[in-house]
This record gives structure tokens, C-alpha cells and sequence, in this order.
């Protein structure tokens, strides 16, 4: 299934000197789905297992271009698919589709064939490191703080991503009609928060209202790399 481009945008935040912890990288696994595919619930189930791997944060991102099709999915957003959109411009790529993985920024591949998303997650894994960034939820908000990234040359884009753990949604109309898919991790929001050097150290509150998980993603322009990602559950 695919649809032509739309453009994105961002916002920003200001920057000041931090005192950052070392921790374990996570591998950032994206799933671009829609309630109304129909080839989309084997890789919704792929998620759930892919969610249950030490070190990976798996996020799933419902587009809106299927909506037509007869059911509105009540998680999609134009802003995912503009997500979805940016990352084929960056590859040079005509089309996107549904069920897509990206792995880390950069490997995209069909969502429901598990065992290629499977090893393009254990390689990410095999190449984490440690890195410096550090969450600490302060009541209603997130302190973000990072050694410099000195590997990577201009802006890289700080992200906060809040999402649902679990959501089951029975699907009267369209496609799946009849079906009862659970969805992993479902992005309610994807916050730009600002572009940092990545040369100096950052550290920036960002607000985080009620108790959902959240994480933060930091990540080469493009969007291109996903350079270090932690979450707070």
C-alpha cells in the first residue's frame, strides 16, 4: 500500500551546560501501521515481541492515508505519516507503505516479515554502546541531559515521544473488519524539541504531563541516524 509525500516541520527549546550519567543505548524500532490495512496485523504482532527484547524501544506510528478505506484508525495522525513521508524523501524514495519498519533511522524494511526485522534489530543491538543521556522525570516534567555526540557534524533533532503501552481496538468496518488487534506502544505524540549541536553538552526540561511512558530520541537531520534514545516506563 502506498501514498505520495507531504512536508514536516519542528519546533525548538534552549540549551545549558549539564552533569550527565553513562547508560545503556536502545535501539529505536518504528512501525508505520493503520487500523484499516490489512496487511498491517502480522506486524502489529511483530511489534509485541520485538517490544519484549532488552534494549529496544518499540514505537508504533498510525498513518491516516488508509482512512478512506472505510474505518478511521482513532490513532493515526497526519504527523506520522509527514514522519513516514520525510524518511522516503531522505532515502530518495517515490512511495511509502504500510507495513513499514525503520530500525535506528536507517534500515526500512516490510513490516510483517519478522525474521528480516528480527536480524536488522540484533545488529543494531550487536553495535549499542554506552552513551550519555539521561532522563529524570521531575513531577510534571523531564529533565534531558547528554554528553556531546562528537561523531556526528551539525544539528541533531531532540525528541520526546509519549505513547500508550497497550491498545486493543475491535475494527467494525474496512479491511479488517471483525478484528481484534492489539497494538504495542501506540505514539500518542512526537514532540520536536530542539536542535542541538551535539558538540557540547545538552540539557533542557521538557514538559511531561500525567504518567504515560515517554522517551527521547536524539537524531541525525534527514531524519537520517538515530544516534541515542533512552525511555522511562
Amino acid at each position: 500500500m502506498r501514498n505520495r509525500f507531504i512536508p514536516v516541520c519542528a519546533a525548538l527549546l534552549t540549551l545549558a551546560a549539564p552533569a550527565f550519567a553513562q547508560s545503556e543505548d536502545a535501539v529505536v524500532v518504528e512501525l508505520f501501521t493503520s487500523q484499516g490495512c490489512a496487511s498491517c496485523p502480522p506486524a502489529d504482532a511483530i511489534m509485541g515481541e520485538i517490544d519484549a527484547r532488552a534494549g529496544v524501544i518499540a514505537l508504533s506510528l498510525h498513518v491516516d492515508y488508509w482512512d478512506y478505506l472505510g474505518w478511521k484508525d482513532r490513532f493515526a495522525s497526519p504527523q506520522f505519516t509527514a514522519r513516514q513521508k520525510a524518511y522516503a524523501r531522505h532515502a530518495r524514495e517515490k512511495m511509502v507503505y504500510t507495513p513499514q519498519v525503520v530500525v535506528q533511522g536507517q534500515a526500512r524494511l516490510i513490516g510483517n516479515r519478522g525474521a528480516e526485522v528480527e536480524a536488522a534489530v540484533q545488529a543494531q543491538l550487536e553495535r549499542a554502546g554506552r552513551n550519555g543521556l539521561h532522563l529524570d522525570r521531575q513531577g510534571d516534567r523531564v529533565l534531558i541531559t547528554s554528553a556531546p555526540v562528537l561523531s556526528v557534524a551539525g544539528p541533531i533533532h531532540v525528541q520526546l515521544v509519549r505513547f500508550s503501552p497497550s491498545e486493543s481496538v475491535t475494527i467494525e468496518r474496512g479491511e479488517n473488519a471483525g478484528k481484534t488487534v492489539t497494538y504495542h506502544n501506540v505514539v500518542k505524540s512526537w514532540q520536536h524539541l530542539t536542535d542541538w549541536n551535539g558538540t557540547s553538552p545538552l540539557s533542557i526540561e521538557a514538559a511531561a504531563p500525567g504518567a504515560a511512558p515517554l522517551a527521547v530520541i536524539l537524531q541525525a537531520v534527514g531524519p537520517a541516524e538515530i544516534l541515542s534514545a533512552d525511555v522511562l516506563r
